[in-house]
C-alpha cells in the first residue's frame, strides 16, 4: 500500500531566490515509494526550479530537501546513480539510432558482457514499443516516439526515482496517451516525480498531487482525498416548478452545505452542495417529491474533477494578493 510506503523524497522549507525574483516559497512535501507524483502548477509556477534543485543543478536559497534519505546538496553523486531524468525537450542527434542511444548511454552506468548489455537494451525498447523503429534514424520520429526514447534512456539502468519534466507538454492525443501508459507501467519497478500543467493527465495518471503556484506550494494530498475535501458532491436538479417549503427544510440539514436554486427558461435548476453522499442517496429525492406539485424533469450527481480544485486554490492563492 502507498499509504504505509516509505518516504523517496522529502523537502522541507526550500527557497530559491534569483535575485529579486522569490521562484520558490517554503516549499514542503513527501513523495512516497512507488507513487506516481503529479507536481501542477501554471507555466511559471517553479516546477522546473524544484526539479532542478532535487537533482542538484542548481542550489537552494535556504531550506532543505533529502532523496532516499541523502542531502540533496551532499550526496548529490550517490542520489544521481539512482535517478533517471527527462528534461521537457530531450535532445538527441537526428542521424542517431534509438539502438546506439541507448548503447552510448547505458555505458554510463553499466560494465558487464555485451550480451547483458544488448539484453537491457532490448528489454528497455520493448518496454517503450520503440523495437520496430530501433534502428531507424530519430530523425524520422514523432513527438510521442522521441519522449518514449527519453523515457527509455532515462530508465536504461533501472532507477529507483524517475523524474520526469512536462512529459506529455508537446504532444498530440495518441503520443500523450502512449506516454502515460508507459507511466503506468513504469510505477511496477519505480516512483514516479513528474511536472505537468495538464490536468487531465494527473487525474488519469497520478495518486497524489502538489498543486504550485507562484512558487508556493496551495494544495497537496492523494487525489481522492482533494477531490474529497472540495465541498464534496453536488446534486442538480431540475424541476417544473420550485418549493419554498422543501427548500427551507434542505436547508437546515447538516449535511446539505449550500443550496441555490435558479431559472432557467421554463425550468428550475437546484445546485444541492452537500457532505455526505450517503445521506443525499437516503432521502434527498424523497424529501423533493414529499411535495407533490413538484415535478422533476432531470437528477443527477455531480462529483468534484481536479480542474475544480485547481482552479479553487489557484484563485483563493491570487485574491490573498489582491
Amino acid at each position: 500500500m502507498i499509504q504505509n510506503s516509505p518516504i523517496i523524497i522529502e523537502i522541507k522549507g526550500l527557497n530559491k531566490e534569483f535575485g529579486e525574483i522569490q521562484a520558490l516559497s517554503n516549499l514542503n512535501l513527501k513523495v512516497k515509494k512507488n507513487s506516481i507524483f503529479g507536481f501542477l502548477g501554471p507555466n511559471g509556477a517553479g516546477k522546473t526550479t524544484t526539479i532542478k534543485l532535487l537533482l542538484g543543478l542548481i542550489s537552494p536559497t535556504n531550506g532543505n530537501a533529502t532523496i532516499f534519505n541523502y542531502d540533496i546538496i551532499r550526496d548529490s553523486i550517490k542520489i544521481r546513480s539512482r535517478v533517471g531524468y527527462l528534461p521537457q525537450n530531450p535532445f538527441f542527434y537526428e542521424n542517431m539510432t534509438a539502438r546506439e542511444i541507448l548503447e552510448f548511454s547505458i555505458k554510463f552506468y553499466f560494465s558487464g558482457s555485451k550480451e547483458a548489455i544488448d539484453s537491457r537494451i532490448e528489454e528497455v525498447l520493448e518496454l517503450v514499443e520503440l523495437s520496430e523503429k530501433a534502428d531507424r534514424p530519430i530523425k524520422g520520429y514523432s513527438g510521442g516516439e522521441r519522449q518514449r526514447l527519453g523515457i527509455a534512456q532515462s530508465v536504461i539502468h533501472k532507477p529507483d526515482l524517475l523524474i520526469l519534466d512536462e512529459p506529455t507538454a508537446s504532444l498530440d492525443p495518441i503520443g500523450r496517451h502512449a506516454v502515460l501508459e508507459l507511466m503506468s507501467k513504469l510505477r511496477e519497478d519505480t516512483t514516479i516525480f513528474y511536472s505537468t500543467h495538464i490536468l487531465d493527465d494527473v487525474q488519469r495518471v497520478s495518486d497524489t498531487v502538489a498543486i504550485l503556484n507562484k512558487g508556493k506550494l496551495v494544495a497537496q494530498g492523494p487525489i481522492q482525498e482533494l477531490l474529497a475535501g472540495s465541498e464534496g458532491v453536488v446534486y442538480v436538479i431540475k424541476t417544473k416548478n420550485s418549493s419554498e417549503t422543501i427548500r427551507e427544510k434542505l436547508i437546515d440539514l447538516p449535511w446539505i452545505i449550500n443550496l441555490q436554486i435558479s431559472q432557467e427558461r421554463d425550468q428550475y435548476v437546484w445546485l444541492v452542495n452537500v457532505n455526505s453522499e450517503e445521506k443525499a442517496e437516503e432521502h434527498l429525492l424523497r424529501m423533493i417529491l414529499s411535495d407533490k406539485s413538484i415535478k422533476i424533469t432531470e437528477y443527477r450527481k455531480q462529483k468534484f474533477e481536479l480542474e475544480d480544485i485547481f482552479l479553487k486554490v489557484i484563485k483563493e492563492d491570487e485574491n490573498e494578493f489582491e
